[in-house]
């Protein structure tokens, strides 16, 4: 194991939506073969090239749900890989969003190509919930989790909105039907928020507009082979451990219309004794958002050859 972590109790935590960029997993690729080889798996899987819309873009095309939430599981997965065959090793993990599948991937609940085809079928359905039920987020900056909750009641009238993602103490996604989160925006504003951000989504994720494509996940769920972990994985929805594969197939399927909890999870792990949060995959979103829930907390960012050698 890498000197720097010896000894310390670490999370590994796993980006979601908004962290992929052109270009993600192309130099863990060209520098590791345990890397290659998961990008090499999954265009197998497939049957495209998953790696060159990762390595090469084009952008308009990897920011599409049905492509994103893939190129990003397959990413994290080969980032976790290098980092497991230096020596580190994780005491519990978490991941935002669709990161939650490669954070189960880590702890050994399915294998890349059962967890890519949960992942694709995932998106799919979202989409198709998108399609069916219009809707949009927005991030909320400046308020408490509280306030978000006050400000979700007091739109309620307006139509369907929830309090999406709890993302640092004073920056929480909501999501709905169009008019109620723009009813929602506006008392946000009368609060005192310090902005509203329209986010450029397609649908409204984590909301109960996304009910049908939960319901379906839940079939697909029951049909894929999924082991007890290895390792504690806390899940979105419940910002608890969970270790059985029961508990991963009821949240996962209640994760597509629940919040995701990250203040909480990320407390939770720390409470459990996390010295350190590794990020892997593209980006650095959540080491960001962590350093903003326990400034105290040492992050790292691992997506590229240089973090990769950085760990030793």
């Amino acid at each position: 194991m890498s000197e720097g972590f010896a000894g310390k109790k670490i999370g590994f935590v796993f980006p979601g939506q908004g962290s992929q960029h052109v270009g993600m997993g192309r130099e863990l690729a060209g520098n590791y073969p345990v890397a290659a080889e998961i990008f090499a798996r999954a265009d197998t899987a497939l049957g495209y090239s998953l790696s060159g819309l990762c390595f090469d873009g084009p952008d308009e095309e990897l920011k599409q749900t049905i492509n994103t939430q893939p190129a990003l599981f397959v990413t994290s997965a080969a980032a976790f890989e290098v980092v497991k065959s230096k020596g580190i090793e994780f005491s519990f993990a978490a991941g935002h969003s669709i990161g939650e599948y490669a954070a189960l991937y880590a702890a050994g609940a399915f294998s890349l190509e059962e967890g890519l085809s949960l992942v694709r079928n995932r998106a799919k359905l979202m989409q198709k919930a998108a399609e069916e039920k219009p809707g949009t987020m927005a991030a909320i900056l400046g308020l408490s989790a509280e306030q978000v909750r006050e400000v979700v009641s007091g739109a309620s009238s307006a139509g369907v909105v929830a309090a999406a993602n709890f993302n640092s103490p004073i920056q929480i996604v909501i999501s709905g039907e169009v008019e109620a989160v723009a009813r929602a925006s506006a008392i946000a504003k009368e609060m005192g928020a310090r902005r509203v951000v329209p986010l450029n989504v397609s649908g409204a994720f984590h909301s109960p507009l996304m009910q049908s494509a939960a319901d379906s996940l839940m079939e697909s769920l029951k049909a894929t082979r999924i082991s007890d972990l290895l390792k504690p994985v806390v899940a979105n929805y419940t910002a608890d451990f969970e270790t059985s594969a029961v508990e991963v197939k009821d949240n996962l399927s209640k994760q597509i219309t629940g919040s995701v909890r990250w203040v909480e999870s990320v407390r939770k792990m720390l409470d459990a004794g996390a010295e350190c949060f590794i990020e892997l995959g593209s980006g650095n979103v959540l080491a960001g958002l962590i350093k903003r829930i326990a400034p105290e907390a040492e992050t790292v960012s691992v997506g590229d050859a240089a973090s990769v050698e950085g760990l030793a």
